[in-house]
């Protein structure tokens, strides 16, 4: 075999190797499910913890900005939901059968009526358990940190604790109030002392609006329970004989 010839098998096999190793370097390593599985995981589980450090900041900022505002501020822990969606932080409303189970639950142990509950934490959150408003009020029915802490509940974004102790706050306020809503409301919004001050809902747009949504919500779902005590009615009454 002549030299030349040698060479050029020689180049050739050479070039053959390095397309190879390149080939093998493309293929991509298989992959372990379980491994990824586990990755993901601690990718999702870095994402609630970020979440939740941003939620815990939010609120510092909030009861930060409330010591500087004075009492201005706090005259407006809830805002109406649509606006409450683009201060919170994202998170999904609670499905209305777990809404439906937190409210009875209370309700029973309040002895209120759970369209009352319902309705006020309708519009203090739209259901997100992950509510903070501006002035730092949290969870489902909205609870400022001193009224939580008042009310022994140690984690305002569990949803069953903060439910709880809404229905509670609203318990007593309807107690101080002799059972009339509109106070109640009143004072659940803009706090017992402007409420007494007043001797009625006091007179700040933000809290007008407040109670009479309120108590549209409470009448539509009076009016709702009415229709449907009729219709059930109706389907259980024998066939007429002929």
């Amino acid at each position: 075999m002549s030299r030349k010839k040698r060479a050029y098998l020689k180049k050739l096999s050479l070039s053959a190797l390095l397309a190879i190793k390149a080939s093998s370097a493309e293929t991509p390593a298989k992959t372990d499910p379980y491994a990824a599985m586990q990755a993901s995981l601690a990718k999702q589980q870095e994402a609630l913890v970020k979440q939740r450090d941003s939620v815990r900041q939010q609120i510092g900022l909030s009861k930060e900005l409330a010591k500087k505002a004075g009492d201005f501020i706090t005259a407006f822990p809830s805002l109406p939901p649509s606006v409450m969606a683009r201060l919170q932080p994202d998170c999904a409303a609670l499905p209305s059968e777990e809404v439906d189970a937190l409210v009875t639950t209370a309700a029973q142990q309040q002895s209120i009526e759970p369209k009352l509950i319902k309705a006020v934490m309708k519009q203090e959150s739209g259901f997100k358990p992950c509510a903070v408003s501006v002035a730092g009020a949290q969870g489902l029915m909205q609870l400022m940190p001193d009224t939580a802490d008042q009310l022994h509940v140690v984690d305002a974004f569990d949803p069953a604790q903060n439910v709880n102790g809404g229905a509670a706050y609203l318990k007593q306020l309807l107690t101080k109030y002799k059972g009339d809503v509109k106070l109640t409301l009143g004072a659940y919004n803009a706090g017992p002392k402007r409420t007494d001050d007043a001797g009625a809902v006091p007179n700040i747009p933000e809290t007008q609006n407040y109670v009479a949504s309120i108590l549209a919500d409470m009448a539509s779902a009076s009016a709702a329970a009415v229709a449907q005590a009729d219709q059930n009615k109706d389907t259980k009454q024998p066939p007429l004989q002929n």
